[in-house]
């Protein structure tokens, strides 16, 4: 069991931004950040994310809690895994109440890197085929390279250093299958793969004993997610932000060479192409993007694919094909640093190369394939802002225009304007800012808690009772009580005058309309009448003194 002391010395180092957005792509709004609900279908966001109050909440689902609730919900997993990951991702050694537990669930991850890389030294057809490909020694520790031995010797080195196979298994580095354990990197080079902050998460292996599958990496476990996850980012993150860019590669070894030829802000997918997962991260810093992949048909396509959610995702940058068979690593080892240094500051940007792509799946002699081709170009276009529309239709016109298109035929109008210009909040209910202000210092000043209750009783207040009720009994993790406290437009009550005046004129207010109804009560006796009337007249008189009343006086 995981001790309580290092649970909140984990929860103090986390920062809800930070959390949410290594795996939603937030946009600053005012003082929160705002994105689509992960949680349920929507195109209007309506999720919000509060750096102050450290908790994120969706008007649309209800959906709210703070960091930790965030990754179980999101990662699907219950609450000590979703601590565990978090810790592995803030470097954090969580503590147990059992002893057995106390140590870092990264380890044998660690350990195995280690053996990996002492290995390396052992293994001559290893290190051949890395002074082949021209890697420099330098880099070869700067990158953690390793070798992975047959699966015997891989599982008694496990057992070796008195790690349980549950554990190999639970981080990837052994699997199981028919009864029996097997290590997942075979007679393979190994490339450590780390997460943003820099622990170790998993392995890429590439063979060179020929298996059928030339690269491999770790399955996806609750700490390896290869869509989220790019490699070197933790080496080339202090370099992007620096220069304002970062290069995009589709292997370990162009990611290598490129560093080890001074482009350092280099980093590469796993296998796998870009996906909306790994925009959170590559939005750090806001950098330019520069796709750098290889000619050929997969290559293209990729690229293609990575194109158009870029820059549907407001990215600034482009993309580099590398023809002739030839990649970044090719390039670095020949020498030609300075030809690739000039490809990287003048890629084609990613609107042109997706026009330019689309018109070349075509046959544009063909009419209806022309037609085709114009409905797919105007399609891709509508995914971006109004201005880039209308600059780009003249682009894919004039492309289209020599093969008898006329311009004025690219239209970009839409009748579907449902989504633009939709409040953040859809809600028909009132909201009474009064009412909701006092709710909101409740809950940032809960010590005005005992002072409000002496004038005031939840059955006053004509719209949001059951928020008042919520908060004065602490329940601050009620999806009601989120949406107020990320909610800008709703401010509290700076200090204990303030509360106090703002009291007077509600408390006022409120028994002259219960003097009113009064006076126009006709079920009621004149006794009684009579004393209802005595008795709100004398509190509204006290009110309009500045002296606070009673409710049950």
């Amino acid at each position: 069991m995981i001790a309580q002391d290092s649970i909140e010395a984990l929860k103090a180092r986390l920062d809800i931004v930070d959390v949410v957005g290594s795996y939603v792509e937030l946009k600053k709004a005012g003082g929160n950040y705002k994105a689509p609900c992960p949680f349920h279908d929507e195109k209007s966001p309506s999720f919000v994310v509060s750096p102050q109050k450290q908790i994120y909440h969706c008007f649309g689902c209800g959906a709210g809690g703070d960091s930790v609730k965030f990754v179980m919900e999101y990662e699907k997993l219950n609450y000590p895994e979703a601590l565990e990951k978090l810790a592995d991702s803030y470097n954090f050694t969580l503590s147990y109440t059992d002893n057995k537990n106390n140590k870092p669930r990264s380890q044998v991850m660690d350990a195995l890197n280690e053996w990996y890389k002492n290995l390396l030294n052992q293994k001559r057809e290893a290190l051949a085929y890395i002074q082949e490909r021209g890697i420099y020694e330098s880099s070869v520790e700067k990158f953690g390279i390793g070798y992975a031995p047959d699966s015997n010797a891989t599982i008694n080195y496990v057992k070796s250093q008195m790690f349980t196979m549950n554990e190999a298994v639970e981080m990837g580095v052994i699997g199981y299958d028919g009864g029996r354990n097997f290590a997942r990197f075979i007679e393979r080079i190994t490339f450590p793969i780390r997460s943003a902050n820099g622990s170790l998460v998993g392995f890429g292996g590439r063979t060179i004993t020929g298996h059928q599958a030339k690269y491999v990496n770790s399955p996806e476990t609750p700490f390896f997610n290869k869509s989220r996850l790019l490699y070197a980012y933790h080496l080339a993150k202090q370099s992007l932000h620096k220069k304002g860019e970062i290069i995009i590669t589709e292997g370990y070894l162009d990611v290598i060479m490129l560093h080890q030829a001074g482009f350092d802000n280099a980093v590469a997918t796993l296998g796998t192409a870009l996906t909306v997962e790994h925009l959170p991260l590559l939005r750090k810093g806001e950098p330019k993007v520069v796709m750098a992949y290889d000619g050929d048909k997969a290559g293209r396509a990729a690229a293609l694919k990575a194109s158009k959610l870029l820059s549907a995702s407001g990215f600034r940058g482009g993309v580099v094909v590398f023809e002739g068979g030839l990649d970044p690593a090719d390039m670095v080892k020949d020498g030609r640093v300075e030809e690739l240094a000039n490809m990287f500051r003048s890629p084609k940007s990613f609107i042109e190369f997706v026009l330019d792509e689309l018109l070349s799946l075509y046959d544009l002699r063909d009419p209806k394939a022309k037609e085709s081709c114009m409905g797919e170009g105007v399609a891709y276009l509508k995914t971006l802002s109004p201005l880039l529309q209308e600059e780009y239709r003249t682009y894919l016109a004039s492309r289209l225009g020599g093969l008898g298109v006329s311009p004025s035929l690219v239209k970009l109008t839409s009748n579907d304007n449902s989504q633009q210009n939709r409040p953040l909040v859809q809600n028909n209910s009132h909201k009474d800012m009064w009412e909701l202000s006092l709710i909101k210092t409740v809950l940032e000043k809960p010590h005005f808690i005992n002072q409000i209750l002496d004038v005031l009783d939840p059955s006053l207040l004509l719209f949001h009772s059951r928020e008042f009720s919520l908060a004065i009994a602490g329940k601050s993790d009620s999806p009601e009580l989120m949406a107020i406290m990320v909610d800008e437009s709703i401010t509290g009550l700076k200090d204990e005058d303030s509360l106090n005046a703002e009291l007077i004129t509600f408390l006022t207010r409120y028994y002259e309309r219960e003097l009113r109804k009064v006076n126009l009560a006709q079920n009621i006796s004149f006794e009684e009448k009579a004393f209802y009337i005595r008795k709100f007249r004398g509190k509204i008189g006290k009110l309009k003194r500045g002296e606070l009343v009673g409710f049950n006086d």
